[in-house]
Order: structure tokens, then sequence, then C-alpha cells
């Protein structure tokens, strides 16, 4: 019995031993499986489909829409800028300014003067800075001011001598040209008379307080400072002064010339006046008398052999008296046959 017992408890212990290593095979199991489990998700977490779709995403946005948005927007945008161009020309014609690197007040150009078939070389503006043009004709582009000093009665480019003339004319292009002194020969330099002086053409926004409104010939004048301008619709462009017209003050730099031993004028911008009872009257210039300065805006012309200076309708013929370079005033008259 007791060898029974004894097989029968070690059947137990038998039993009991394999039931435990089977549970403890099942737990080793179910820890592996476990840590299988864990470790094939950390597989996936590797990178492989980030690297995968890094290269698909950056070729295929930045290289799309760089080229896209960049070249499309750029070009759309600078034709704008060109229509801006375009439409300053049209205002900067429109609207000269002081003394430009152009020619800001352009003048119609057409010869209409007593002498113009004699006119055989070129125009030249030597005002310093092509400030104007300047013909005897004053058609400035600017609102169409259009004041032309020949349509005014008993206009004249100059008047004639209180002496003869002790020679016959010199006859060229149909013309008699008369003179007394000895013609020498001197460039033309045009004299600037300060800031308040401007030549013919020259356009200005507003005028001083001390400017006057001069009437002649139904065509109303303002006048400051020796010079003559008419109203634009944006400003006043310097127009010859208007013979006829009479102002109470005239330059002090003014300068006498004489006319005749009992008659003096007062010279000042190019512009003659004559002493009379209301102020200072406008004349033309006198024929056979001298000035020691020209305005802006002549140009230098042949007659022959010599070379005089064409202002407007005027002739300067350059000479010299007592050492000094000066201009007597030319009569021209139209030769008959």
């Amino acid at each position: 019995m007791e060898k029974l017992s004894i097989k029968f408890l070690i059947l137990g212990f038998g039993l009991m031993g394999m039931i435990f290593i089977s549970d403890l095979a099942q737990a080793q199991r179910m820890r592996a499986g476990a840590g299988r489990a864990g470790a094939r998700p950390a597989t996936t977490r590797q990178a492989p489909s980030r690297q995968m779709s890094r290269p698909p995403s950056r070729p295929s946005t930045r290289p799309a829409t760089r080229p896209t948005t960049r070249p499309t927007t750029r070009p759309s945008s600078r034709p704008s800028m060109n229509t801006r161009d375009n439409t300053r020309p049209k205002n900067s014609s429109s609207r000269p300014t002081l003394n430009g690197g152009a020619n800001k007040v352009t003048r119609d150009r057409t010869n209409t003067s007593k002498v113009s078939n004699i006119r055989n070389n070129s125009s030249t503006n030597r005002g310093g800075g092509n400030r104007n043009i300047v013909n005897n004709n004053i058609t400035i582009n600017r609102n169409n001011v259009n004041v032309r000093n020949n349509h005014v009665r008993n206009y004249r480019p100059y008047r004639p001598p209180y002496r003869p003339y002790p020679r016959p004319p010199y006859i060229w292009g149909g013309y008699g040209f008369s003179w007394f002194r000895p013609y020498y020969y001197h460039p033309y330099s045009p004299y600037y008379w300060g800031p308040v002086w401007h030549p013919w053409g020259f356009f200005v926004a507003a005028l001083a307080t001390t400017a006057i409104i001069v009437s002649i010939e139904n065509q109303d004048y303002n006048y400051d400072e020796g010079v003559f301008y008419v109203e634009t619709d944006d400003g006043y462009v310097v127009v010859e002064a208007p013979q006829g017209a009479t102002v109470k003050v005239i330059p002090k730099e003014s300068k006498e010339v004489e006319v005749s031993p009992t008659v003096n004028n007062y010279y000042y911008g190019g512009t003659f006046y004559e002493k009379s009872d209301g102020g200072y009257t406008v004349v033309p210039p006198p024929a056979g008398a001298v000035v020691d300065a020209l305005p802006e805006g002549g140009e230098e012309v042949k007659v022959g052999d010599q070379t005089y200076v064409k202002i407007g309708d005027t002739y300067y013929m350059p000479v010299q008296e007592d050492g000094k370079d000066m201009y007597e005033i030319v009569q021209v008259e139209e030769v008959e046959g």
C-alpha cells in the first residue's frame, strides 16, 4: 500500500509539473506574442512613408506654384507702368516747366518776317539752355495763346532815324540795309537782366501782386517789372512788349538811348520806352540808335558778308563805340524794281 501511495504521489507531482510547465510555456508564448506585437508597430513607424511622401510633395507644389504665379503677375503689372509713362509726355508738353533741359514752350517757326528770304544760315538759340524759340510771330503753343504784334495797328519793327544816311543802302535779297557806323563783328552774347526779367515764351504759374493789366487793341496784357505777360488757363506766358502800351513805372535799371539830339528813349530787356504824360509808352526800336545789350532769343543771320542779330522783326548790326561792343539798329526797306 505504501508503494502504491508513493506511485500515486509521484504521478500527482508529475501531472502538476506537466500542468505547470504547460502554463509556463503558454505564458512565455503570450509574452513573446506581446513583444512581437509591440515591435511590429515600431517597424511601421520608421519613416519610409515620410521619405516617400516628401519627394513627391516638394517637387509637386513648389515648382508648380513658382513658374505659374510669379511670371504671370509681374508681366501683367509692368504694362500698367508703361501706360503711366505714356501719359506723362502729354502732361509735360501741356505744362512746360521753368528753364528745363528740353524746350518747354514751342512756337510757330514759320518765318513771315519782312526779310525772311535772306536768312541763309541756321537758327541758333543762344539764351542759355533752350529757354525759348523766338520769331516775329509769337505763336505760343500753350492753350492757343496767339499774340502777334504785327497785328497791332501801325506796328513797325523800327522807327526811321531823325537824320538821313550818308550813303545808299546796301542791297541784298531785294532789300536795302542802312546804317551809320562801321561794321565790327563780335559774337552775339545775350544779356541777363536779373531774376525778374524773362524772355519771350517763358512761363510762370503766378504773377507778383505788383502786376498790372494793360489793354491794347482788345488784348489784355499783364505787366510787371518790364515784362509783359498773356494769361493762359494755368498761368502766364511772356510775350513781346506791345507797341503803344503805356505803363507808369519802368525798371530802374533802364538805360537812356539817344534817338536825336533832343530826344532820348529808355531801354530795358529789349524794349524801348518813350516818356509821355501818362508814364512810359512802348515804341518801336529807333533806327540808328545803339544799345550795349541784347536779350535772349535772338539769332545771327547773314546779310552778304555781314552777320546781324535778328530779334523779332528788328535787325541789329554789331559795331564798336569807344572800344565797347555795341549794336546799331538797322533800317531795312524793300527795294522796288
